[in-house]
């Protein structure tokens, strides 16, 4: 996994982030985008462009939202 999206996301989902992916590893939930890490290639489109800065590279993710990976890692491991 390369990005994350957090908290800032839940309820706004303003999908600019997915207009900017290059390979659309950018999916849509029930409350918020997920980015997927298989598909991501890193390129940092979606962290530069996120209106509401939702979006952080997994080293820079603070500590209060690192619940957020985890729900991440569970998005697209639903069967």
């Amino acid at each position: 996994m390369t990005f994350v999206i957090m908290s800032a996301c839940i309820g706004i989902k303003d999908g600019t982030c997915v207009d900017v992916c290059p390979v659309d590893c950018i999916h849509e939930g029930d409350d918020m985008f997920y980015i997927d890490p298989v598909a991501c290639i890193a390129c940092a489109l979606c962290e530069t462009i996120c209106p509401v800065d939702a979006i952080r590279h997994i080293d820079d993710v603070p500590e209060n939202e690192t619940g957020f990976i985890t729900k991440n890692e569970e998005f697209f491991s639903k069967p």
